[in-house]
């Protein structure tokens, strides 16, 4: 019995040890396929050489919300291809394929304007798509679209968030993309104006280790000239309007400035005041330093002066001696000055 016993007992644990590896391969699949979309976030933002991040105790700071135009020459190259053409493809086609994989959340864009970075308001790709009418396939779970079925050409406005801040601990000057948000532009069946349909918000800190693979073009005139996506937005190379600031009204631009005229005139003095105050931050610092240069300068100019003068005491001295060893009948060479000095006494 205890022999009968004993076989038992084997024959249980090495059951166990045999279905243990097997549980232990199945758990490190399930999590490769949970962790998968962070794995390839995180691969891809160690690829990329992180840019700066903007400090939280900056002494100076101003949020900005530009309207980027895709049709104006300095953010073309946003906008082109329309259709991808290999691997090359658009700003909007690169974003929304990012979007559909799930490497870059989307967050839904709020009837007034702010941008909301919370779970809460994270997009579901799938409705997105049933609300802009978006035609896709799904098949087993997993939603296609068609290269010809994403709206990019639709897609010809941009609005961008940026912060220009004074950083104090090196004393610099930046500014810093936070957000985009894509709009698309449709027109109705009668013809009329383009309506503006805001997409959805874009962390642009979770975009910008993608975008480092992406190049755009950045001239018309040579087609060799490219830059990566990351350093046309790391450069500020776009160009846009202001139509928003951070103020303590919440108050859009359109609501304080009744004329276009107005409106045109408060965007370039807003423009002027971030353009006054960077080049006061550095004339302080060139003005310490022309004064520094001009302090030195007048020091070597006087040198100069001191010495001739010197000079001039030293040929008095010399004069003087010369005639005194005339007198007492030394130094043949200077006679010519003794004779004219006792003439002229």
């Amino acid at each position: 019995m205890k022999r009968l016993l004993f076989v038992l007992m084997i024959t249980l644990v090495a059951g166990s040890v045999v279905a243990q590896p097997a549980n232990r391969r199945r758990k490190p699949a399930n999590t490769t396929q949970q962790n998968t979309q962070g794995q390839l976030t995180q691969r891809a933002r160690l690829m990329f050489p992180t840019a700066i991040d903007m400090p939280e105790d900056v002494v100076w700071r101003r949020d900005i919300y530009r309207e980027i135009d895709l049709t104006k020459d300095a953010n073309g190259g946003l906008y082109y291809p329309v259709e991808p053409v290999g691997h090359d493809m658009n700003l909007f086609t690169y974003v929304f394929k990012l979007v559909q994989n799930g490497y870059v959340p989307a967050y839904e864009y709020r009837l007034d304007g702010n941008e909301v970075f919370t779970d809460s308001a994270r997009v579901k790709f799938k409705t997105l798509l049933s609300d802009y009418h978006i035609f896709y396939e799904e098949k087993d779970g997993k939603i296609r679209v068609d290269n010809s079925d994403i709206p990019s050409q639709e897609v010809r406005l941009y609005y961008l968030k940026e912060s220009a801040y004074y950083d104090q601990s090196n004393s610099t000057f930046h500014r810093k993309v936070l957000a985009l948000c894509p709009v698309m532009l449709r027109e109705d069946d009668f013809g009329g104006e383009a309506a503006k349909y805001p997409l959805f918000w874009v962390k642009y800190s979770d975009l910008e280790p993608f975008l480092s693979r992406q190049t755009v073009m950045t001239s018309s005139l040579n087609n060799a000239a490219t830059m990566s996506m990351s350093d046309y937005f790391t450069l500020n190379m776009y160009s846009g309007k202001i139509y928003k600031t951070n103020n303590m009204l919440g108050r859009t631009l359109a609501q304080y400035c009744p004329t276009d005229t107005a409106m045109a005139k408060e965007q370039e003095r807003i423009e002027e005041e971030l353009a006054a105050f960077e080049r006061g931050l550095f004339a302080t610092s060139l003005r310490g330093d022309t004064a520094n240069v001009d302090s030195t300068a007048n020091t070597d100019e006087v040198k100069p002066v001191k010495e001739t003068k010197k000079k001039k005491k030293t040929r008095r001295q010399r004069v003087s001696t010369s005639s005194g060893n005339t007198s007492s009948g030394g130094g043949t060479g200077s006679s010519p000055r003794i004779s004219v000095r006792r003439q002229r006494h």
